[in-house]
């Protein structure tokens, strides 16, 4: 019979609805239940693309021997980490304080009131039920150690990542930004690219800020650490080098051997850090990565309403990876006379290019350039082929038994991805990326909104937002306006940043809380501090002050966004890869904030014009009408380019070429 998790939305939860475990959703039925049973909470969390998490399901959640143990001893919660990452923050810190790690499936024993006692990752089914049973006898025959243990641990989770608020005023400089980068700059792998370790994730936020302080310190070394990172990303199996799109991770040191799932806040960062970085500096393969991107989101993670899919499994008929690898039996059956060529191209084998027999992950090594010679075709010759055959084998592959497909449509990853398209068209210029930006800011606005600021997290479910929703719209929201000159989509998201500093800002601390104050209240009210895979909701919200202050002029968010940076500035320098999204409010800081007003009839042409050449520290605005204070009175028919900088605007001048000399 399915259990309670039968009339949940999200597909995470779907898939256990009919396992023999008597699970139920976080909520208060079976809080009260461990409550009024005096039993112990068995809080497991995952999501819908993990693999570790379909194969603990597999071995013990779907066996009828340790539901029955689960049943007996404890009241069984199951979470889908990405609808309440709240949940998940608070029981992953406990783990980490318990086992110095942390990861999914996350699996935490706590007391009847919620605090945990014990937990970790994946468990094989031999350990999970000796732990089972083992934990009962405890909580059944020492409740008080329990306690003691569940008291201190409580503590600990309170404590971690706390920042205190800082008076001293701070002057910041290009030391400063050194302190944090040359440290850093000894984990960089110089041959393959990324950090010097495996497994290897992009962590787009990272080379973005890399690439900015490349820029704007001349750090050499640094630029070409960012250049063989995004190279050797492209090339690498992590990229689906048939249908676009990146894996979440590699598993090895060479970007070759992904773990195929594929998140959408991935791919949405690394749209933007390949757009960016085509402005930078025009390497052509940049735009092919964001253009097949893009293309591979339309086609797989795309709602008809315009919202976007969260993610794609890493399996499918239960084997990880079969969606995307062939055998080169099965290539030249496809291909014919052209399989090998394409062989040739992305390395397939007949024995396997990884451990598994006779199976081909597509990578390059080599640049299209040394092949042309060494395979006698002109550029354009070969890459004519190789298209042809990429056609062939994906036409090949969309017959196949398709990864499950996560279908929750979450705001602040929709964020992400509405500002990688509006990033795609600076710097593209591709009307059909604006067009697909604007359709997704409505679907946020209409339907994740309630028109007041506050924001649903997910889509259909009414669920409350948390900061990572308000900051990743807001962000994403003034992108929009950059790119468009719409006064609209700026002022929504002024609306989303107000209502967040009224519900989730701590005067006390001068950080941002995870969970507003209107929202339940869960054993701990935490705050997210340090970048991640995503950059954290309290430096997205710093940022989004300190630009939303510029647009607005508007002094209380920039003394926010100052006192934000001011609290963690002491902890940046110790781990930079953690601090990459507050670093580059750093680099603002040092080196000033360009307020660039393009007004007139052509301030749409000026503007792209503008954006053909790299400037990451400003911020963009214009039209022929607007009611920014920077607008006033520079508005109208006129063409006109203001370079401003420090409340000071430089006179009028024509062309962008002169505005360039003006910041030059």
């Amino acid at each position: 019979m399915p259990n309670r998790l039968q009339n949940s939305t999200s597909p995470y939860l779907l898939q256990h609805a009919n396992n023999p475990v008597d699970w139920f959703p976080w909520g208060p039925e079976a809080l009260q239940k461990a409550r009024a049973e005096n039993k112990l909470l068995l809080i497991s969390i995952g999501y819908s693309a993990c693999h570790w998490c379909h194969v603990m399901e597999h071995e013990s959640f779907e066996n009828e021997e340790v539901a029955d143990v689960m049943n007996r001893f404890f009241v069984c919660i199951k979470v889908d980490r990405e609808e309440r990452p709240d949940v998940d923050q608070i029981y992953m810190t406990a783990v980490q304080l318990m086992t110095n790690r942390g990861g999914w499936p996350l699996n935490c024993i706590c007391l009847p009131d919620q605090r945990p006692v014990y937990g970790g990752t994946y468990f094989p089914k031999k350990d999970w039920l000796n732990l089972l049973v083992n934990l009962a006898d405890f909580w059944r025959e020492k409740p008080h150690e329990a306690e003691d243990y569940a008291l201190r641990l409580t503590e600990g989770i309170h404590k971690y990542e706390q920042f205190e608020f800082v008076n001293e005023a701070k002057v910041f400089s290009k030391a400063d930004l050194e302190a944090i980068v040359t440290p850093w700059k000894r984990t960089f792998d110089m041959v393959e690219g990324g950090l010097n370790r495996a497994p290897k994730f992009p962590m787009p936020n990272n080379w973005q800020f890399l690439m900015r302080y490349a820029y704007l310190m001349e750090d050499e070394a640094v630029q070409m650490s960012v250049r063989v990172t995004l190279e050797k990303m492209a090339f690498g199996g992590i990229y689906d080098q048939i249908g676009g799109g990146f894996a979440r991770y590699s598993v090895d040191g060479k970007w070759h051997v992904p773990h195929f799932e594929k998140m959408l806040y991935d791919n949405a960062q690394l749209v933007s850090l390949y757009a960016e970085a085509f402005t930078w500096c025009l390497d052509p393969l940049y735009p092919k990565i964001v253009a097949e991107t893009l293309t591979f989101i339309e086609r797989e993670l795309t709602s008809p309403e315009g919202g976007f899919y969260s993610a794609l499994d890493a399996d499918s008929e239960g084997v990880e990876g079969k969606f995307y690898t062939f055998s080169k039996k099965e290539i030249e059956e496809i291909l014919g006379g052209d399989a090998e060529l394409f062989n040739t191209y992305f390395h397939v084998t007949e024995e396997g290019n990884w451990e598994e027999e006779q199976t081909n992950i597509f990578f390059r090594k080599d640049d299209a350039d040394e092949l042309d010679e060494k395979l006698g075709f002109s550029s354009d010759e070969l890459q004519t082929k190789i298209n042809q055959a990429r056609q062939k084998i994906l036409d090949k592959r969309s017959t196949r038994v398709r990864p499950g497909l996560d279908y929750k449509i979450l705001a602040g990853w929709n964020g992400l991805m509405l500002k990688g398209y509006c990033d795609a068209y600076r710097a593209l210029n591709e009307p059909q990326y604006l067009e697909s930006a604007i359709r997704n800011a409505l679907f946020i606005l209409q339907k994740l909104s309630t028109g007041n600021g506050k924001l649903n997290r997910v889509y259909q479910n009414n669920s409350p937002a948390f900061l990572d929703d308000y900051a990743l719209v807001a962000e994403a929201l003034i992108a929009l306006y950059e790119v468009t000159f719409d006064e609209q989509w700026l002022l929504e998201a002024r609306k989303i940043n107000d209502y967040a500093i009224d519900h989730f800002y701590d005067l006390a601390t001068g950080m941002f809380f995870y969970t507003s104050d209107e929202d339940a209240q869960l054993i701990a009210r935490k705050t997210e501090v340090m970048d991640n895979v995503i950059p954290s909701s309290n430096s997205v919200m710093a940022r989004n002050l300190k630009k939303l202050g510029l647009f607005f002029d508007h002094s209380e968010y920039l003394e926010l966004s100052a006192q934000l940076l001011k609290n963690i500035e002491k902890s940046m320098a110790a781990y930079g890869s953690s601090f990459s999204n507050w670093a580059m409010l750093l680099l603002d800081e040092v080196f000033g904030v360009y307020e660039i007003v393009i007004t007139g009839e052509q301030s749409e042409e000026k503007r792209k014009e503008f954006e053909k050449k790299y400037l990451p520290n400003k911020i963009i605005l214009g039209g022929t009408k607007g009611s920014l204070p920077l607008l006033q009175d520079k508005t109208g028919s006129k063409n006109s380019i203001f370079v401003c900088k420090d409340k000071t605007c430089q006179l009028p001048v024509d062309e962008v070429s002169e505005a360039f000399k003006q910041i030059d």
